[in-house]
């Protein structure tokens, strides 16, 4: 809290300087009715921040203006002007402070009033009430915070103000003062509670305004409740982090899951993306005085890019125009309006001009006539949601074949490839996700041909609608006419509304593909990152090769290097380097063979099962595994390893990274992109933006949900942690190492660049190991006494010294107590602290015992006395909050969520693809997950396939916990072999059940 001066400061100077702007704007206007025209369409813009204007002093206000009638009035003693804060901030101050930070806030107040008095002479009334506006808003946004200590809603979670619990209102945090209340499902509040929300909360917080809610479309695309996706959008223009919102705000978002809110994160952002486009486009339009209010309501109805391409292409910059807008230019546009509302008054004869090209004839003017009819209807709103529907009810199919100059220009192995897709028909709304990528990428070769067929019946009936309906004229027309009407029907359907369809079918198809299975690697990789570590072992990890011999590299329990070797085990010296590696692992107490899977992997393999079938490595019992090494040699060559360890040959680097992917696969695996991974499906057909979004996004939730040690964690595992960056772990990384370890999360805010926001976003997922800072303290504390047991760091602990000044402002001084609190190895939050050590003492319990048997039985029997719902509502808290601070209490300190799941496979014999026979019933690990079927190792060197229908929830497991509904990297699985193509190394197996 103690940035909350400056961000005040901040705020207000902003609005200072947007009234400015808005001055200067008005006075430089050629003409008030332009500005007036431009108001009815153009959304308000954002106005960059000057940097020559002073921030206001505090020290020089001391006469004001005298206050007009129509002025807002500012109240000293009741109201104040209130930046938005942080959800839950998670720095406790006492009373006094908050005073101060009051009575400044008001002199900031009383500055900002001054100043802005003396322009409202120059500005119009509609600039004067728009700061009237902002002005109410905001002392609306005080009083609200004011009465926040008498609210009656539940919390959310708590902060400490002068040692009491303030009572935070769940969704009042992303409201903005208004006196109507709404009321709003939760999951507290299944029946609704009564909620403060704006006139237009959902509107005003977009850069641009549409003819369609934000909320509502977000809804409709995501099949998520409307007040689900408000929330959603205020949580992430509050800056909030995925990993953050599905931890610490579960009530906001109705339970959803990451790969849930990942997906409504995406759409609203295309959506934003469409907005943004359709303004700049309105405005090219405008600039070139082709814009009409017909066509400005078209473009703001527009909610994909294929609608906003087939509105504004006729008036893109270059293009030689429709014919409808020729037939425009010739005067036939009152012919064609006419025809519809007064045919037995028109003539189309009092047209002709002989010697006007386009006019000559009856025939050229009933043409133009037909191609201005046929822009109108192929524009209409009404017809186009009346195709789209009769589409949605009608058979639609997308269809494949061989395009005819596939054979000359292309190769014949990628014409093998899609034999499955020369003579491919089906529904738009049966064909799988994977279809539509393999027909996408048989396109771009060159080798298919597609095309959407509609039927017949359904342009029959779009075309007797419109005859009978929509397009019907006002009163009687002549034969000639109608025809003219019919051919325009025609003629719009084949050659404006045929096609968009198709563009509109095709793109709505290739995004769900796309979107799906980039979802797919998301859930993939994420399977991978959390497979569970092999601690404890000194492993070796052998790089295969042939000609340049295999590398090897040992490496310690904690990952320090050992040793590193080449061998040539597959140029006839097999025999004389056994002697060396038996050495080696005999030397180093190694039972653990790490074998990549990449070039001689199955002879590598081989060459070890013979000697632990002869116990040639006795008496060690020595095992191996088969692990991934996609991507090691990338990073091997790359900065990070260089870094990391510099000196060392990169070809020895990948057997040190594929060695420490089983010791400990999430800190390894997020050095390496994770593009370069390899556990996708077309991954290299889709948009490679959304790709790395989303996977940067799920290694963040992976690693923030395992939690990273701060005292000892690398710079770059740091800095995938929710709410911090690349420029943030190197600064707690140097903080590190200037000023010794951690001792708890509030020292966090001594670093450089980690402010309130980043705090918030990040202190929940690290973790401090109290017995190493235990031992730390002790050492440091010899000379001014021992420490005697642990305290907990309280909001006396934390006292601001100093605030921000000047332009370049260095970091908040913070007198924090250097005293360990065992709640900072939890996974409990910091604003959440004060609640939990009010449940401590509601059992009895104590910090001593966090994450101790005797802990786990006081919060069993607690909770059987009293239930979830009562103790929440007694600590003035959320069920899932609560919940979150039970499972921080009641998990042992070493507590790793991963152990949960599936550890490396290790085998120590081998079986050979010839050895299998239908019907052999064999044990495996999945290898990869795609939307056609799961590919298991089965270790014969060829992954089998188990097709997706085979996978039924019948068959998973059901008391294991999972980590997604399918099967993903990692888990062991029993299946039967169904078919052996031994030419083309094909398996086809059956999935048994899930081990």
């Amino acid at each position: 809290m103690s940035s909350l001066p400056r961000r005040a400061k901040v705020q207000v100077q902003d609005v200072v300087l947007k009234d400015e702007f808005s001055s200067f704007s008005e006075l430089s206007s050629a003409s008030e009715e332009d500005d007036k025209e431009d108001s009815a369409w153009e959304p308000q813009k954002k106005v960059p921040r000057s940097r020559k204007q002073p921030p206001p002093k505090e020290s020089k206000p001391k006469r004001m203006p005298r206050v007009k009638k129509n002025a807002p009035q500012i109240s000293d003693g009741s109201e104040v002007v209130v930046v938005k804060e942080e959800l839950n901030s998670s720095v406790a101050i006492a009373d006094t402070a908050l005073e101060d930070r009051k009575n400044k806030l008001d002199t900031v107040q009383t500055l900002k009033t001054a100043k802005t008095k003396q322009k409202c002479a120059a500005q119009p009334h509609t600039v004067r009430r728009t700061k009237k506006l902002k002005v109410e808003e905001e002392t609306s946004k005080a009083s609200n915070l004011e009465g926040e200590s008498n609210s009656s809603e539940t919390p959310s979670t708590s902060t400490v103000w002068g040692g009491t619990c303030k009572k935070e209102e769940n969704d009042d945090d992303f409201t903005f003062g208004q006196s109507a209340l709404k009321k709003i499902k939760t999951e507290t509040y299944p029946q609704g509670q009564p909620v403060k929300f704006p006139a237009n909360a959902n509107s005003t917080k977009e850069e641009v305004e549409m003819n369609w809610d934000m909320v509502q479309v977000l809804s409709e695309r995501t099949n998520i409740e409307p007040w689900v996706c408000a929330n959603i959008i205020r949580l992430f223009n509050d800056d909030n982090t995925i990993p953050f919102i599905i931890r610490y705000r579960k009530e906001l978002i109705n339970n959803l899951d990451a790969d849930s809110l990942r997906e409504v994160q995406q759409t609203l952002e295309e959506l934003r993306a469409v907005a943004k486009k359709v303004h700049s486009t309105i405005q090219k339009i405008k600039k070139e005085g082709k814009m009409s209010e017909c066509l400005l309501k078209a473009m703001l109805n527009c909610k994909t890019f294929e609608e906003l391409e087939h509105v504004s292409a006729p008036y893109k910059t270059g293009s030689k125009g429709t014919k409808a807008q020729r037939a425009r230019q010739l005067g036939l546009e009152g012919a064609a309006r006419a025809l519809l509302e007064k045919p037995g008054e028109l003539s189309l004869l009092s047209y002709i001009r002989p010697d006007v090209k386009g006019l000559s004839t009856l025939q050229d003017i009933e043409i133009g006539v037909q191609h201005i009819l046929a822009d109108m209807i192929a524009k209409d709103k009404d017809t186009l949601d009346f195709i789209r529907n009769l589409c949605q009810k009608r058979h639609v199919c997308i269809q494949s074949s061989l395009a005819k100059v596939s054979s000359k220009k292309v190769n014949e192995k990628d014409v093998d490839k899609f034999l499955l897709y020369q003579h491919f028909s089906c529904n738009i709304r049966n064909i799988h996700h994977h279809q539509i990528l393999a027909i996408n990428r048989g396109e771009n070769l060159k080798v298919l041909t597609v095309k959407v067929n509609i039927s017949d019946g359904v342009k029959d009936e779009f075309c007797r609608w419109c005859i009978q309906n929509r397009w019907r004229p006002r009163s009687f027309a002549r034969p000639e006419l109608m025809k003219i009407l019919y051919n325009s029907l025609n003629d719009s359907f084949k050659r404006l509304i045929y096609p968009l369809l198709c563009r509109e079918f095709r793109a709505k198809l290739t995004s769900d593909a796309e979107k799906e299975s980039v979802m797919m690697f998301g859930r993939n990789l994420r399977q991978l990152l959390l497979t569970s570590p092999v601690p404890g072992r000194t492993l070796m990890g052998v790089d295969p090769g042939y000609k340049h011999g295999c590398k090897l590299a040992i490496i310690s329990p904690t990952s320090q290097i050992l040793h590193t070797d080449v061998v040539y085990l597959h140029c006839g010296q097999g025999f004389r380097e056994a002697e060396k590696i038996k050495t080696l692992l005999l030397n180093f107490n190694c039972s653990t063979v790490v074998i990549g899977n990449g070039t001689a992997c199955r002879e590598t393999e081989a060459y070890f099962a013979d000697l632990i079938m002869k116990n040639y490595f006795a008496p060690l019992d020595v095992v191996y595994c088969i692990v991934s090494e996609a991507g090691a040699s990338i990073y091997s060559v790359g900065p990070e390893a260089n870094k990391e360890m510099p000196g060392l040959d990169p070809n020895l680097r990948s057997a040190v990274s594929i060695a420490r992917r089983v010791q400990d696969p999430l800190a390894e695996l997020v050095k390496i992109e994770p593009k370069h991974i390899g556990v996708g499906m077309y991954q290299h057909d889709v948009s490679q933006t959304l790709l790395k979004a989303t996977l940067d996004s799920v290694v963040e939730e992976c690693v923030s949900f395992v939690g990273v040690d701060i005292n000892i964690c690398s710079e770059v595992l740091l800095r995938h942690i929710a709410g911090l960056n690349a420029n943030r772990a190197k600064n707690i990384i140097e903080w590190r190492e200037k000023n010794g370890p951690f001792i708890n999360r509030e020292q966090l805010k001594k670093v450089k660049g980690l402010g309130p926001k980043s705090f918030q976003q990040c202190a929940g997922f690290i973790r401090i190991n109290q017995d190493y800072i235990r031992t730390f303290c002790s050492q440091q504390t010899e000379t001014s006494g021992q420490i005697q047991g642990v305290a907990v760091t309280s909001s006396a602990d934390v006292e601001v010294t100093n605030e921000k000044q000047g332009k370049k402002k260095s970091k908040t001084a913070v007198n924090v107590l250097l005293k360990p609190n065992p709640l900072d190895q939890t996974c409990i939050h910091p604003e959440s602290y004060d609640i939990a050590m009010r449940f401590l003492s509601s059992i009895g319990g104590t910090l001593y015992e966090v994450g101790k048997p005797e802990m786990q039985q006081k919060i069993n029997s607690f909770l059987e006395k009293e239930g979830m719902e009562k103790i929440a509502e007694r600590l003035q808290t959320t069920v899932h909050t609560l919940q979150v601070i039970i499972d921080g209490l009641s998990q042992p300190e070493s507590f790793d969520f991963r152990t949960d799941f599936d550890k490396p496979d290790f085998k120590r014999s081998i079986v050979c693809l010839e050895d299998l026979q239908i019907g052999t019933v064999l044990t495996g690990k999945v290898e990869n997950a795609t939307l056609f079927g799961i590919f298991v190792d089965i270790g014969v060197g060829k992954s089998g396939l188990i097709p997706i229908r085979n996978v039924t929830e019948a068959k998973l497991s059901k008391t294991k916990k999972r980590r997604s509904l399918g099967l993903g990297p990692g888990e062991r699985v029993e299946v039967q072999v169904l078919n052996i193509d031994i030419p083309r190394s094909r398996i086809t197996l059956d999935l048994i059940r899930v081990l």
